[in-house]
């Protein structure tokens, strides 16, 4: 009873044509004044073969009907499998599922690889900030004699907890990234106001590890957001700053570019096409062994959404020049 409801709902103009169509045609003979006899059996006949028809179709939409309601349970399992299109329109519909469900297992496996990536990335995480974590407890751990050792273990534990400030506010720029929330606010800013906070919080690092600067105002404005380029030259800073042990870092203006460049152990050709990769962390980073791969990737991708060009020229043991076009 309830397919033929259901099949009466759906066919219903169908239905109520067959049925006009022969009210028509006794109206036609009773206005005539045809025979009643062959009027009759004209009408009989016609409503055979329309009885005929409804059957025939009936079966067919029965048997469709079922299919399709045991292919909703086998969604479930992954083996759903549609019957054949009568028509060409039952097979745009089919087409059009077909896209869709494409479309879906597209975003699904993007959104695993994501979440696989973000994974990854914490796990990494963990590990690196545990380093800095245990040499603050070692150096808080350590008996102290005098004012010079006081002075000494204060700045371990201040050079530990900077990078600790840094691996969080790497992983917080990193979920704002991968967020899809647009939070830049592109404006004309000076750049040496950017270069000057990325370099005053860099500062203790310079000390520490004795290396100088080298920098003069470079005077130009540009159009682009504040907080994300002020992250960008901190990451860039770090880089320079991790692999100098010794010499100095350069900041300028060169044909329109802005550099960065240091005189440290530099990158070697066949690690430099790739160290924007995620997760890339090539010799050097291996030799670190405490290198992410995230830094300049997250450089490169900040860089992109800002309409931003990055560059980088190195060559090993004479360091490395990061340029970034506006």
């Amino acid at each position: 009873m309830r397919w033929v409801k259901e099949y009466a709902k759906s066919r219903c103009r169908v239905i109520c044509l067959y049925g006009g169509s022969g009210a028509l045609a006794a109206a036609v003979f009773w206005l005539y004044r045809m025979p009643l006899e062959p009027a009759a059996y004209a009408l009989a006949l016609c409503l055979m073969l329309a009885a005929v028809a409804v059957a025939v179709d009936f079966r067919r939409y029965y048997r469709k009907a079922v299919d399709l309601e045991r292919q909703m349970e086998a969604v479930k399992n992954g083996t759903e499998k549609l019957p054949d299109p009568s028509d060409g329109l039952e097979w745009r519909y089919q087409r059009l599922l077909g896209i869709a469900r494409e479309s879906r297992v597209e975003q699904v496996a993007m959104l695993v690889q994501d979440k696989a990536g973000v994974t990854d990335y914490f796990t990494l995480w963990a590990h690196q900030i545990k380093t800095p974590i245990a040499a603050m407890h070692l150096l808080l751990q350590q008996e102290l004699s005098g004012p010079e050792e006081y002075y000494v273990q204060r700045r371990g534990v201040e050079a530990e907890l900077f990078k600790i400030e840094q691996y969080v506010e790497m992983v917080l720029q990193y979920l704002r990234l991968n967020s899809g929330i647009n939070d830049f606010v592109l404006k004309e800013y000076s750049l040496d106001a950017i270069i000057c906070q990325a370099v005053r919080k860099y500062a203790p690092m310079f000390i520490r590890q004795g290396l100088s600067l080298q920098y003069e105002p470079v005077r130009p404005k540009a159009v682009t957001d504040e907080k994300w380029m002020v992250f960008v030259l901190e990451q860039v800073l770090s880089n320079a700053i991790k692999y100098t042990p010794a010499g100095c870092i350069s900041i300028y203006l060169e044909n329109g570019c802005l550099v960065v460049e240091d005189t440290g152990i530099g990158i070697l050709p066949e690690d430099l096409p790739r160290v924007f990769d995620k997760g890339y962390t090539g010799y050097n980073g291996r030799s670190d062994k405490k290198a992410s791969g995230i830094g300049l990737y997250l450089v490169k991708e900040v860089l992109n959404k800002l309409g931003h060009k990055i560059m980088m020229e190195s060559k090993p043991g004479e360091g490395t020049r990061v340029k970034i076009l506006f």
